[in-house]
């Protein structure tokens, strides 16, 4: 499978020759009889290296895969701002990786499990955070989230997402990112296929600004690959879904709506494995802040404070001398959804596991436990590897609230607060 290469590039691909008109975007008649249509993914007037679409060129336009709509209903899929309506009190919270549902065999959209919500989905600001489990393919329902830019974090099994620019394949390790208003619909290997989603409401992601560190490290742009054009040109019955202010519509039409033959344009989505990711770290002393692993950014109106970060903690070495060297005890302005994808995380590496999920909102404590604190404070330092270990974290400068379904399910622990239960007081007055 073949993709195009970089990030926020303005790409084109065709899947039949010709099809892509030359010279203008809407020609009186175009190849193939095919139909123009421009999909906008900012204001007409942005400024010109803000401003996002992408022309199609498809079988029929859009307004012909639209009929009229009835409300449907996810019940465990829900969007910001979300009724509080469970009694979990305000705390540091951790969830064990989350069990199959009796019916391994339901869709990608009936798998989906919110976790966190913020913000609100009505003035596109905050996030929310679930998880998937699924295994039955979309074979005959298209999906479009009108409410939000979508984030894959797969941690068991491969999934194919077939999108209007065309298709595109990750596994645990990789990340996939599906813009607003995009039609998609999801597989899996055959098998049952687990992993995190992110709805960003906000202002699209964005590689974040590398500042002092120069032209290169963190996230590369080449690295970042977008699908080439594929289509499927189906006259059978099809369900268009769309998300759309926190609700869900369908209507069923006759044929597949993934129809896109050639399309050109810089509103697409696109993958990036994250162990292409080149870290930055301190050589001598201590270690940066966290924030030094970005893989991608979504702006608020406040310089420098995100709707939200991807963050991540991949391979790599730790040499700093004198510095204890697992993240520090702290409490953040930042509210941070983490996530491990596979191995051990190594502030936390008991009880943290691929596929769970840890809690800690704005200006609550958190760091390492009792276990990690005595072990970092006394070993003998030298270089060494972290290997084997991939974790990640969607943080947002907003307070994430807990849906009723993650405060009242089995997965979460009870007692995880009691990791730092044995810290204990070591001042005696002497240096």
């Amino acid at each position: 499978m073949g993709y195009l290469t970089g990030f926020g590039n303005n790409f084109e691909s065709e899947a039949l020759p010709g099809a892509l008109p030359k010279g203008r975007n809407s020609p009186q008649k175009c190849a193939y009889k095919l139909y123009a249509e421009q999909l906008s993914g900012s204001p007409f007037t942005a400024p010109r290296n803000l401003n996002e679409r992408t022309w199609l060129y498809r079988i029929r336009p859009s307004v012909k895969h639209s009929g009229k709509f009835k409300k449907i209903h996810f019940p465990f899929w829900k969007s910001a701002p979300d009724k509080k309506d469970h009694n979990l009190p305000l705390g540091q919270y951790r969830w064990d990786p989350f069990s199959n549902d009796k019916n391994t065999n339901q869709s990608f959209l009936n798998g989906i499990k919110t976790i966190t919500t913020t913000g609100d989905v009505n003035t596109h600001l905050g996030m929310a955070t679930s998880i998937y489990i699924f295994k039955k393919p979309m074979s005959y329902s298209v999906f479009v989230n009108a409410d939000a830019e979508m984030v894959f974090v797969p941690y068991l099994g491969d999934i194919k997402i077939f999108t209007e620019m065309g298709t595109i394949k990750i596994k645990p390790g990789e990340i996939a990112v599906i813009p607003r208003g995009v039609s998609f619909k999801v597989f899996t290997d055959g098998n049952i296929s687990k992993g995190y989603i992110c709805e960003n409401y906000g202002s699209k992601f964005v590689l974040p600004e590398r500042g002092p560190i120069g032209a290169n490290c963190l996230a590369n742009p080449r690295d970042f690959k977008t699908p080439i054009a594929n289509f499927e040109d189906l006259e059978e019955k099809h369900d268009l879904i769309v998300k759309w202010c926190g609700s869900f519509y369908i209507t069923e039409i006759g044929h597949s709506p993934l129809d896109v033959v050639a399309w050109h344009g810089n509103y697409v989505p696109y993958i990036y494995d994250l162990r292409d990711f080149s870290p930055v770290g301190a050589v001598s002393f201590d270690h940066p802040d966290p924030s030094i692993f970005t893989v991608l950014t979504s702006h608020s109106e406040t310089p420098g404070t995100a709707n939200i970060d991807l963050v991540i903690f991949p391979e790599r070495w730790s040499v700093a001398e004198n510095t204890f060297r697992p993240p520090w005890y702290h409490k953040n302005i930042m509210s941070e959804f983490m996530g491990l994808i596979y191995g051990k995380y190594d502030s936390r590496p008991e009880g943290f596991l691929p596929g769970g999920i840890s809690l800690h909102n704005m200006m609550l404590p958190h760091g390492p436990d009792y276990e990690t604190f005595e072990k970092s404070s006394n070993e003998n330092l030298k270089p060494v590897k972290i290997s084997n270990s991939l974790a990640f974290m969607f943080e947002t400068r907003f307070p994430q609230q807990v849906t009723k379904f993650a405060a009242e399910c089995s997965e979460l622990q009870a007692n995880y607060i009691d990791c730092w239960k044995d810290i204990e007081k070591k001042f005696d007055g002497k240096k």
